[in-house]
């Protein structure tokens, strides 16, 4: 007999029909007269409920099916007569597949999401990082369809590179030398490395990128990135994944108008598809999850520059708003809670902040007529702060160049780069969407750690 899914016998109305499901035990009750067990195969976030004749199975197998336990079980899919449920099944035979000791450590309710990072292999089998990592693949389909529609193409970046995107520096390096023998010797010699030459880790497919949207005019990355940069916050991972988009001949009003319909299509794609898990979230998780969402794609994000956000926050100094990282005035660069002050107290809905200080953004940002400020296009969003760094991308070859030796940089390893100001060079703009933070703000979870199945932070690249 073929398998059918939790998610599928719970949608059918064929009842008296013989089938067979599998799936791990999340609970087990019994009786002298019947047991019920509930049973989850990772398919939605409801178990079906297995309706068991103790009568029907050997009294010792029947014990042994623990939380935890993988069975199978045939029986009759029937009308449920319990709450919560439509359907169950009336158990004629069950299969044990593997059995789960008493030292699980899924089993007890109530768990610490901290303990349970401990486990993050089998964390995966909770109903909440189920619910998450549902959502996370929806997200990801959704990412997909959105740029499709839109006349997007899916472009392929390299995960090793010889340039730092930021700027800043914090990046993993890649060797095949050996590193034993070079801390004996004191000295290395890269024209011996694999590459020929110092490769990291990338920071961010931007740069190839735009080699991309000045040939295909609009592409997208969607790809894994790395930082290394030494974070223990509930915002930072060593190793998450980006989106990024890159568009040809497109300003900042553009940018923008794509910012927000992009991540409202998202936000809405989640409501749409993910209703079942959002709900569960909802419940266990963030009592306002549901209505933060719905209120993200009924309002226009505020569009605010720079200068006017710093005001805003200085008056609230003044007004006896007290910050934990100080408002330094015009310049300074601001941290989660004033981003998230402007969101969710000052105006209580997203912000697009723009025309930032040159000095505190990356070399790569055009500069606006003023000289001081670059037309960068942040997305600010409540409990998050910045989801999305935007901006448009200087497209002048000598202004580029003034602003990596500016900057200190080796003009050496940006030669590439500079070509596309040197050929054809035209308008262009992007963003860059952290896919974790995304994650974060749907499902309501507090810390990066708990929406990416394996973390890498600094000291832990467990499993």
């Amino acid at each position: 007999m073929k398998r059918t899914k939790v998610i599928d016998a719970l949608n059918s109305t064929e009842y008296g029909k013989d089938i067979l499901v599998k799936g791990w035990v999340r609970s087990h009750r019994s009786s002298k007269a019947v047991d019920f067990i509930a049973l989850n195969d990772g398919s939605t976030i409801k178990n079906i409920q297995l309706v068991v004749d103790p009568k029907t199975i050997d009294e010792a197998d029947l014990k042994s099916i623990t939380t935890g336990a993988c069975i199978g079980c045939k029986g009759v899919l029937v009308e449920s007569q319990g709450k919560g449920q439509t359907v169950e099944v009336q158990s004629k035979e069950i299969v044990i597949y593997g059995l789960c000791p008493n030292d699980y450590p899924m089993q007890k309710k109530g768990q610490s999401f901290e303990y349970m990072r401990q486990y993050a292999h089998m964390r995966l089998r909770t109903n909440t990082f189920g619910a998450v990592f549902r959502i996370r693949h929806n997200m990801a389909i959704a990412i997909h369809k959105y740029f499709h529609e839109h006349g997007f193409y899916y472009f392929n970046t390299p995960l090793i590179t010889a340039s730092d995107a930021e700027g800043a520096g914090e990046m993993f390096q890649v060797t095949t030398l050996d590193l034993d023998r070079i801390a004996k010797e004191g000295k290395v010699d890269y024209s011996k490395d694999f590459f020929g030459k110092k490769t990291n880790l990338t920071v961010s497919g931007q740069l190839e990128g735009e080699l991309g949207a000045t040939a295909l005019g609009a592409i997208y990355t969607f790809g894994p990135t790395f930082r290394a940069e030494n974070s223990n916050t509930p915002r930072h991972l060593a190793e998450f994944w980006m989106i990024e988009p890159e568009i040809a001949f497109m300003n900042k009003d553009e940018l923008m108008d794509l910012e927000e319909d992009f991540i409202k299509y998202c936000v809405r794609w989640a409501l749409e598809n993910c209703q079942d898990d959002l709900e569960f979230l909802n419940k266990m998780i963030d009592k306002t999850l549901i209505e933060t969402l719905q209120s993200v794609i009924k309002e226009d994000f505020v569009r605010l520059p720079y200068t006017e956000g710093i005001k805003i926050l200085e008056q609230a100094v003044k007004e006896g708003h007290k910050f934990e990282n100080p408002v330094t005035g015009w310049g300074m660069d601001l941290n989660s809670e004033h981003e998230r002050f402007l969101v969710e107290q000052h105006f209580k809905r997203p912000v697009i902040m723009t025309d930032y200080p040159s000095e505190i953004k990356a070399f790569y940002m055009k500069k606006n007529p003023d000289g001081k400020t670059m037309q960068g296009t942040d997305v600010l969003f409540p409990r998050i702060g910045e989801i999305i760094g935007g901006s448009v991308r200087e497209e002048n070859y000598q202004k580029l160049l003034d602003e990596i030796e500016h900057r200190h940089m080796k003009e050496s390893t940006y030669e590439w780069y500079l070509d596309t100001r040197k050929y054809g060079s035209c308008p262009h703009a992007g963003f860059g969407l952290g896919f974790e933070r995304l994650i974060l703000f749907i499902t309501g979870m507090q810390n990066i750690r708990d929406v990416i199945p394996f973390p890498r932070t600094p000291k832990n690249a467990e499993f």
